[in-house]
């Protein structure tokens, strides 16, 4: 389960890497639950076209966390928010908060420098920022969803997609012993417009894990890390 990642922080890598105009403020670069983000779904007027001759994107900024249309209240849609920052792949289709999402084409891609993970292997928890090996921005396969209250308020939210991870190289080094080993589902620059415009029998062929070579990862520094032994202040 992904629950923090890092923004992007240059301005200029929105339109490089995924053909949208950059937000008036980059925001925060931690990126937790219920804070606000952002995700890339086609133009309005790119997906009502039957067959949209040069598909065009649009950036919209969105709470991190699924609030399904059907929730009562805004207050309701956030508490539920944390435990739906996340769907998995294989059940997106049917599971009760993320079904209509999926079923009426509510693709997008979140745009990220990096996620983080926890490495175990030490018998404590080290956090650790996994990223591309080219040091490019990841674009992550996600859901988005729209709530709208009885006052007309209008809530937008996202989840990314994950896929099992535990016969990654990678990945299945991570995650707390004994979970289930998941990874976010990063999308290849090419398939950025197919994945936002297949229909919803064809979205399930985009959920595959990325490369494990294609992924580099490095433990956290910490302001503790930084203090020499001995060291009193």
């Amino acid at each position: 389960m992904t629950v923090h990642y890092e923004t992007l922080q240059q301005a200029a890598l929105y339109p490089e890497a995924f053909g949208v105009e950059p937000p008036a403020a980059l925001g925060e670069r931690h990126l937790w639950p219920r804070m606000p983000g952002w995700f890339v779904r086609s133009s309005p007027a790119a997906a009502d076209a039957p067959e949209p001759s040069a598909p065009t994107r649009t950036l919209v900024a969105a709470q991190w966390g699924l609030v399904p249309h059907w929730v009562k209240s805004a207050s309701d849609g956030r508490l539920r928010a944390p435990k739906l920052v996340n769907a998995k792949a294989e059940t997106a289709a049917t599971a009760t908060a993320f079904r209509d999402a999926w079923l009426q084409g509510q693709r997008c891609i979140v745009p990220m420098a990096a996620f983080f993970a926890d490495d175990w292997r030490s018998g404590k928890a080290v956090a650790t920022r996994i990223a591309r090996v080219d040091g490019k921005p990841m674009g992550v396969a996600g859901l988005w969803a729209q709530w709208t209250g009885p006052e007309g308020e209008v809530l937008l939210s996202y989840t990314l997609l994950t896929v099992a991870a535990s016969n990654h190289a990678l990945m299945q080094r991570y995650q707390s012993p004994g979970s289930e080993k998941r990874m976010p589902v990063v999308l290849g620059e090419g398939a950025y417009d197919a994945w936002l415009n297949a229909r919803p029998e064809k979205a399930s062929e985009f959920m595959r894990q990325y490369a494990p070579q294609w992924l580099t990862a490095n433990p956290v520094e910490t302001k503790a890390d930084k203090v020499p032994k001995g060291w009193l202040g």
